[in-house]
């Protein structure tokens, strides 16, 4: 992934001279964007990589491993970083919407806008100017994004392979936007909901709000860019939606029993922000009335100590919500490689895709 890297930092170099261009006091949008870039498990970016390579390698005989004369390559290299661009746009915007401190161990963009407003000694108040600046500061990243993935649909010198790309990436955006929306409106519309729908509806959030946008866009745009068949798509998507799924309870799993020390938020964060999901509709469906009331009262508590995180942990764990989760997540990474064994994709990305879903699944941050 250093190629990606390379990409980022020549895009922010770039975009540093225009900014700064305009005003000086501009560059703490490139300097805090550029922060969120650097790093991570580039997870999307591999798989839209493997999607593009799952097809591309299988009419050509070439590994892009290591053979550097495949031409579609530095298209292929820029997607991914318009892509991760795509995803620190989501990433700021999200911590906005939680109100979540840290990001990857350090402060969320919004808490470091607020410190840099409030060491200066600027009128009005911190908390809202670190706010108002880390939505202008996602939107310019998507911005980026867009610009990015046009250079990349432009290198690529494939008309129709680029159209349907640029429609994956399209889908994917109003997915994702779609399902924040989703996340947010259940933390706050659940008590009117049916009991018998919370379940559906928190599973209707992590299809839209990460399973697609994690693992099935990524794929299905690295393989529009190689120029896939309707048959190719269908088998990287019944592939990408379980895994996805997966990659996304796990998350649910870390949020609530994560080692803040590795995932560099603090322990029981979704807690405290009142994560409506499927783990916590699960432990409700099988908690006494007393306990769900308890559950119910304390979650989305910003003032959560220790013992009460410690406490709503044990209730979750006791309740076998836990280890109902961890089921759907083996049964769903079981239907994703079961979706790879007759799919007509290179079979050297079809071993690497498997090795992914095992890292996805098994992740601790």
């Amino acid at each position: 992934m250093d190629l990606v890297q390379d990409a980022i930092d020549e895009m922010l170099e770039t975009r540093r001279a225009e900014l700064v261009a305009i005003a000086p006091e501009l560059a703490p949008l490139v300097e805090i964007g550029g922060d969120l870039l650097q790093g991570g498990k580039r997870f999307r970016a591999l798989f839209l990589y493997w999607g593009w390579h799952a097809i591309s390698a299988r009419v050509q005989d070439f590994d892009p491993l290591t053979d550097a004369v495949s031409e579609h390559l530095p298209a292929v290299v820029r997607a991914c970083a318009a892509l991760e661009v795509f995803h620190a746009a989501a990433l700021v915007h999200d911590d906005v919407l939680d109100n979540s401190d840290t990001r990857r161990g350090r402060p969320s963009a919004h808490r470091r806008f607020e410190a840099l407003h409030r060491e200066t000694g600027w009128h009005g108040s911190s908390a809202e100017y670190g706010r108002a600046g880390a939505l202008l500061l996602g939107d310019m990243l998507l911005g980026w994004s867009d610009e990015v993935l046009d250079e990349a649909l432009a290198m690529l010198g494939r008309p129709a392979a680029a159209r349907a790309a640029r429609a994956e990436f399209v889908r994917m955006r109003t997915e994702v936007t779609a399902g924040q929306f989703l996340d947010i409106l259940e933390e706050n519309a659940w008590r009117v909901a049916p009991e018998s729908e919370l379940l559906a509806r928190a599973h209707r959030v992590i299809v839209y709000k990460s399973a697609k946008y994690s693992v099935e866009a990524p794929l299905a745009l690295g393989a529009a860019m190689a120029g896939a068949a309707a048959d190719q798509l269908d088998a990287l998507r019944a592939f990408g939606l379980p895994l996805g799924v997966a990659f996304q309870l796990r998350d649910d799993l870390l949020g609530v029993f994560g080692d803040p020390e590795v995932t560099g938020k603090p322990a029981g964060d979704d807690l405290r922000e009142g994560k409506r999901t499927v783990l916590i509709a699960l432990a409700r469906s099988a908690l006494p009335p007393t306990a769900r009331r308890l559950l119910d009262e304390l979650l989305g508590d910003r003032s959560l100590d220790e013992e009460q995180i410690r406490m709503l942990q044990s209730t979750i764990r006791d309740s076998g919500a836990v280890a109902r989760v961890e089921g759907v997540i083996d049964r769903q990474v079981a239907q994703a490689r079961a979706a790879l064994e007759e799919a007509p994709i290179a079979a050297s990305s079809r071993q690497e895709l498997v090795r992914l879903a095992q890292t996805v699944a098994k992740r601790v941050s």
